[in-house]
């Protein structure tokens, strides 16, 4: 993680991502996090006046991975959580 912070764009958010997955397995209240980064490290590394439809693209196939066993969990969270995840889930 403290690797991120002296990065930019892309690469701070897909650092943050991978430490997010990496180091937040114990905190259930941070699960989302590696998935928001992805997100982010997406949309930033868009053409200009794309980030947005990446995001969403991003967050739909992310959608598209998850067990069905859990789905609903996850989308339940990612509603609750939105606002402070940037609004990345929104798609």
């Amino acid at each position: 993680m403290a690797a991120a912070r002296e990065l930019r764009g892309a690469a701070r958010y897909a650092a943050y991502a991978a430490g997010q997955a990496a180091v937040v397995a114990h905190v259930a209240a941070h699960e989302l996090g590696a998935a928001a980064y992805a997100i982010k490290a997406v949309q930033s590394a868009a053409p200009a006046g794309e980030s947005q439809s990446a995001g969403r693209r991003e967050c739909q196939w992310q959608r598209a991975q998850l067990p069905e066993a859990i789905r609903e969990l996850v989308l339940d969270d990612q509603r609750l959580r939105n606002d402070i995840c940037w609004s990345v889930f929104d798609c």
